[in-house]
Formats: C-alpha cells, sequence, structure tokens
C-alpha cells in the first residue's frame, strides 16, 4: 500500500537535499534516529547498506528499535532516493521509502514522500501507515531547523 507525505519546507533545494542525503545527517532532522552506521558499499551508489538505530518504534522491553536499509536508487539531478528495508527488529521488512524534492521556488522545497509496505492484517495495518504518515511529516517539519543549526555551525 503506497501513502505519502508531502510538505514544504523553507529552505533552498540544494540545502535541503544537502540534508536528507547524507546518511549521517539523519539524526539532525529525525528525532526517533540515534545514530545511522554504513554497513556495505557507498554512500549514494547503488546497493548501499545502513543501519538505522534509535526509538523509531517503542520496545516492550526497552531496547532500540533498528532498520537494516539498502539504498536502491539515487538520483542526485532529481533530487530523489529510494530506501528498501532489508531487515529490522519492527517488523517492516520489505518496506520501501521513497523521497523526492520539488523546487517550489521563493527560496522551498516541497518534498514529496513516499513509502509503501508489505499488507499487514487489518487494524494495524492502518495504525501503522498513520503512525509512519506522523513520523514522517515530524521529520520534515524539523528540516529546515536543522538546515539553520547546521548553518550556525560553520
Amino acid at each position: 500500500m503506497d501513502q505519502l507525505v508531502a510538505s514544504i519546507v523553507g529552505a533552498p533545494i540544494d540545502k535541503v537535499w544537502n540534508m536528507v542525503a547524507q546518511s549521517k545527517k539523519l539524526p539532525e532532522w529525525m528525532p526517533m534516529v540515534e545514530k545511522c552506521t554504513d554497513l556495505a558499499g557507498e554512500e549514494g551508489n547503488p546497493g548501499y547498506v545502513r543501519l538505522v538505530s534509535g526509538f523509531i518504534f517503542p520496545q516492550q522491553d526497552g531496547e532500540r528499535s533498528w532498520v537494516k536499509e539498502k539504498l536502491v536508487s539515487m538520483d542526485s539531478s532529481s533530487r530523489s532516493y529510494v530506501y528498501r528495508t532489508e531487515a529490522s527488529n519492527v517488523g517492516l521488512d520489505g518496506y520501501v521509502n521513497s523521497l523526492k524534492l520539488v523546487d517550489y521556488g521563493d527560496n522551498s522545497t516541497l518534498i514529496d514522500w513516499s513509502f509503501e509496505i508489505s499488507p499487514l492484517e487489518g487494524a494495524r495495518e492502518d495504525s501503522l501507515i498513520d503512525y509512519l504518515g506522523y513520523l514522517y511529516k515530524s521529520c520534515i517539519n524539523r528540516i529546515e531547523g536543522a538546515i539553520e543549526a547546521a548553518s550556525k555551525k560553520v
């Protein structure tokens, strides 16, 4: 089931792309991510694998959740990428997320972030989709602040 979360960020497309395209910057704009570790391949090239860990989903035992993602494609010219989940401890195996940026003019950028999950049983799927939509929206809302914070560090 395909879902789309879209929002406009008050920052130029180049700065937004610079923030969202680098795995090491995930914790700056994804509040639930503590760290992102390179596992295989070279970032930006198909086949690159990263391990994202943090509090993506609350675990009953208090453990951190983790998702091992593989880069399917990344296109800097169209400012888009696609990651597929290879393994996780949160039941998102086979999950695909795609991000595309569109220059919205006036130093703003439209972020189209879509995700596709393997079908789950009934109500659980609806609540997961709602939760992921909420997470994506909260991440998008933090990008502008992360860009401002990063520019102040320089």
